[in-house]
C-alpha cells in the first residue's frame, strides 16, 4: 500500500498551495480563520475567481467544465482548501444539485442550469427538512398538485442553510399523498427563489448567527419543465444526492489548521501562572486529538490508493471518515474553549480588554460545530451503514 505522493502528486500540491496563497483574497482567508461572517457577496466572489481559473466544479465531468483531475488530485485540492483557510463552495448547487442534473436531468436543464451553476450566476439551497420531517424525511407533508403545465407548492421547509442567500431551491414535495409507500408518492422540483408565494424567514441561532431559515410555500406556480426525474420517483432522487453530500466530510486540511491554532492558543493562555500547556491533562487530551487526525488522514489516504488501484468509487466504509472528521472538528472547538476559559463566553462585547475578538467568537463557533455529527447523515446513520453495509451485521 502507498499512502505517499507521487513526485507530479505533490508538484500539484505545490501548485494549489503556491496559486491559493496569490489568489485567496486576504479578507476572505482572515473572516475564516478568525470564524468571522462571511456573507453572500463574499462566497459568489470567491466563486467567481475559482470560476475564472476553472477550478470551481473540479469533480464535473471536463464537457461541462470540470477539470478531470483524478481522485487524488481533488483529495489534495480540498485539503489545501482547508489547510490555506479558504472557504468551501456552498455545496448545494455545485455538488448536490449539479449531480442530480448530471444524472437525471433532461438535456433542456442542463443546458439551462449547469452553466450558471459552475459560474456562481445562481446560489442554490436545499429544502429537504420539514418541521416533521428531519431524520423521517419521508414523512414531508410540503404538496405539489399539478395543475395543467404547473405545479401549486404549498408546504413549509425548515433548517434551510443559507435560504436567505438562495436564487434556487431544490426541493422534495409530495405529489401523491395516497400512495402505499411513503417514499413512492414525492417528487423532485426545481424552485425560482423570487416565485410569488415564498417567504423565507430567519431562524437565529443560539450563538447569534443567521445561518438557517424556515421557507413557506402558499400557492406556487412550479412549471412541469422543473421536473426533475419522474414524478413519484423522486425519492429515488434524493438518495443519489445524500450519497454525494456524504462525501468529503473528513475535513482533515481545515482540522490540521485548527489544530495549529489550538496549539498557538494554549502556549499563551496561562492558569496559575503557567503556560496551559505545561497542564498535562489538557497536553494528553490535545496529544490525543493530533494522534486521531493523524491516523484520519492516513485513513483518507488509503481510500485514495484503493481508488488508484480500482479505478472506483469507495464503499460504505467510506462512512467512518465522515464519523471520526465530526468528532474531531467538535473536539478540537472544545478544546479551544477550554483554553481560553472565561473570555469564550458568547455575546459578551469586545472592548479591547480582557476580551478580544477571536477568542469571543469561540464559544458561538463550538455550538455551531455541534451540527457536524447530524449533517449529511447523523453520525449514528453512519454506524448502521458501516453495521449493514460492511460488516454485514
Amino acid at each position: 500500500m502507498d499512502m505517499s505522493y507521487s513526485a507530479e502528486e505533490t508538484s500539484f500540491r505545490d501548485e494549489v498551495r503556491g496559486w491559493l496563497s496569490a489568489n485567496l483574497p486576504t479578507d476572505i482567508r482572515e473572516n475564516v480563520t478568525n470564524y468571522r461572517h462571511l456573507g453572500r457577496e463574499d462566497l459568489v466572489r470567491w466563486h467567481k475567481i475559482l470560476a475564472a481559473k476553472g477550478w470551481a466544479v473540479p469533480h464535473w465531468p471536463q464537457e461541462w467544465g470540470g477539470t478531470g483531475w483524478n481522485n487524488t488530485q481533488r483529495y489534495i485540492f480540498d485539503e489545501e482548501f482547508g489547510l490555506a483557510g479558504a472557504p468551501g463552495l456552498a455545496p448545494f448547487g455545485p455538488t448536490m444539485c449539479a449531480a442530480v442534473l448530471m444524472r437525471f436531468g433532461t438535456p433542456e436543464q442542463k443546458d439551462r442550469f449547469l452553466p450558471r451553476i459552475r459560474e456562481g450566476d445562481d446560489f442554490w439551497v436545499q429544502g429537504y427538512s420539514e418541521p416533521g420531517a428531519g431524520s423521517d424525511l419521508a414523512a414531508l407533508k410540503t404538496r405539489a398538485e399539478r395543475q395543467g403545465d404547473h405545479y401549486l407548492v404549498n408546504g413549509q421547509k425548515i433548517w434551510t442553510t443559507l435560504g436567505h442567500y438562495g436564487d434556487w431551491i431544490f426541493c422534495l414535495v409530495r405529489t401523491n399523498p395516497a400512495a402505499e409507500k411513503r417514499q413512492e408518492g414525492i417528487s423532485f422540483l426545481l424552485m425560482d427563489m423570487k416565485a410569488p408565494g415564498i417567504t423565507v424567514r430567519p431562524l437565529i441561532l443560539m450563538d447569534g448567527g443567521h445561518e438557517v431559515n424556515e421557507i413557506f410555500f402558499e400557492n406556487v406556480k412550479v412549471p412541469v419543465e422543473n421536473l426533475v426525474f419522474e414524478e413519484n420517483k423522486g425519492w429515488t432522487v434524493a438518495k443519489y444526492l445524500l450519497g454525494h453530500e456524504r462525501m468529503g466530510n473528513a475535513r482533515v486540511g481545515a482540522s490540521l489548521r485548527e489544530l495549529g491554532a489550538l496549539r498557538e492558543l494554549a502556549g499563551r493562555e496561562t492558569r496559575n501562572g503557567r503556560p496551559l500547556m505545561q497542564d498535562s491533562r489538557f497536553r494528553d487530551r490535545l496529544s490525543r486529538v493530533e494522534i486521531e487526525l493523524k491516523a484520519l488522514e492516513l485513513t483518507a489516504l488509503r481510500f485514495l490508493d484503493k481508488m488508484r488501484k480500482t479505478g472506483q468509487p469507495p464503499g460504505a466504509d467510506v462512512s467512518m471518515l465522515k464519523i471520526k472528521g465530526s468528532e474531531i472538528q467538535q473536539d478540537i472547538t472544545e478544546l479551544m474553549m477550554q483554553a481560553v476559559g472565561p473570555n469564550a463566553q458568547p455575546f459578551t462585547p469586545v472592548d479591547g480588554g480582557t476580551l478580544d475578538a477571536y477568542t469571543a467568537r469561540l464559544a458561538p463557533r463550538y455550538f455551531n460545530y455541534r451540527k457536524t455529527s447530524i449533517y449529511a447523515g447523523s453520525n449514528e446513520i453512519q454506524h448502521n451503514i458501516i453495521a449493514k453495509m460492511t460488516l454485514g451485521l
